[in-house]
């Protein structure tokens, strides 16, 4: 899988687009990895850019989520691991 191109379903993009924009603004960066990782990128791109990552790395953990059977998303709090 390569990034999020424009030759796939741009509604779903853009849902996807829209939910890593929201993540990006809301998302409480002290407590969870994600939020550390996008404090990174934040550090050395631009922030449409950090969201287009964001939203490829939802758009990869729905595809295994959907496609691998058996497969369940379960969010590690690092505080508690």
């Amino acid at each position: 899988m390569l990034g999020i191109s424009k030759r796939g379903n741009g509604y779903v993009r853009r849902f996807l687009i829209h939910g890593a924009k929201s993540c990006v603004m809301h998302l409480d960066r002290s407590r969870t990895r994600l939020g550390a990782w996008i404090d990174r990128l934040e550090r050395r791109m631009h922030a449409n850019k950090v969201v287009v990552a964001l939203a490829n790395k939802i758009a990869r953990i729905a595809w295994v989520v959907l496609n691998r059977p058996g497969t369940l998303y379960q969010r590690i709090d690092p505080a508690f691991s």
